[in-house]
């Protein structure tokens, strides 16, 4: 839910949330979910930068509320506030209230800049809760490539599906990370999968992040771009196009509270990365738009 910069937006979060919990069957977190939430929000509208937004990730039985704004200075809890009057101090005290609402909390910060989240409780404590967990995600390191690097070259990339494909994927990878520090014992599969997901991303050449970005701003619809990758990326890659359909099932079973792929990011997911591994074999490049994945999409959409 986006928010404005008014007064109004933390009674709209407020209700927002509410309702959230109500339809997960969370009776039992409202008050808690309403009060760190309005907290959350009072502080990103006096603290943070626009654009402000509020979400609830995580899973139904650990449902995770999120204040996303764009400032990418982390928060600064009680116990690290300066004792004064101004703005910072009331900043940490709000904080406490969230930790006391909450039976965890913390903060992410990204390279756009900063989600704070709590899990709500069931009850307001009398005590701040476990020490908040702050996380951020470093890009993997880019390693040189080795003289058996293979070129391969990507027809047709469609600019806006990667771009919308990337946000998906980069809240997918944020949502199993924190999984992975906030709840280790009860999902221990989140680790490893957060652990697969790292090598994952150093398999695929960051020259298509930048190549798209430079795409976006210059308002292009596709790009062709030549990149190298390592020939022992096929496997891996093999291996992501399975896990991803298990995160999008996950997601629709609403066992992760994120979102999905949309039919059409997935249709350009899997071409993207099977280029990789039918180049790294030898065969010819194919464009999106002529890929098998691309036109198995245009007969669901006729259909």
């Amino acid at each position: 839910m986006s928010l404005s910069q008014t007064p109004r937006a933390a009674a709209d979060a407020r209700r927002w949330v509410a309702r959230i919990c109500r339809e997960l069957g969370r009776d039992d977190l409202i008050e808690c979910a309403e009060l760190g939430t309005a907290e959350l929000v009072a502080n990103a509208i006096l603290h943070g930068v626009a654009p402000i937004s509020v979400r609830v990730r995580g899973t139904a039985t650990h449902p995770r509320i999120e204040v996303l704004d764009g400032s990418p200075l982390a928060p600064v809890p009680a116990a690290n506030a300066v004792e004064t009057d101004d703005f910072l101090a009331t900043f940490g005290r709000g904080l406490s209230m969230v930790a006391m609402s909450a039976v965890a909390w913390g903060a992410s910060m990204e390279a756009d800049g900063k989600v704070v989240w709590f899990e709500p409780a069931s009850g307001v404590g009398d005590q701040a809760a476990a020490a908040p967990v702050f996380d951020s995600h470093a890009e993997p390191d880019v390693e040189a490539r080795s003289d058996q690097a293979v070129a391969v070259r990507l027809l047709g990339l469609d600019v806006p599906l990667a771009t919308a494909l990337g946000r998906q994927y980069a809240d997918l990878r944020r949502e199993l990370r924190l999984l992975a520090v906030a709840h280790q014992d009860a999902y221990p599969l989140a680790a490893n999968l957060s652990a697969m997901f790292s090598s994952y991303e150093r398999q695929l050449p960051r020259d298509v992040h930048f190549a798209v970005k430079r795409a976006r701003r210059a308002s292009a619809a596709t790009i062709d771009l030549n990149v190298t990758v390592e020939p022992e990326a096929a496997p891996i890659l093999t291996t992501m196009l399975e896990m991803f359909d298990l995160a999008d099932a996950f997601c629709k079973a609403e066992r992760l509270l994120s979102i999905q792929r949309t039919p059409e990011q997935r249709a350009f997911h899997v071409w993207y990365l099977t280029e990789f591994i039918r180049q790294i074999d030898g065969e010819a490049p194919i464009t999106f738009r002529q890929s098998d994945s691309a036109r198995s999409l245009g007969n669901q959409q006729v259909s």
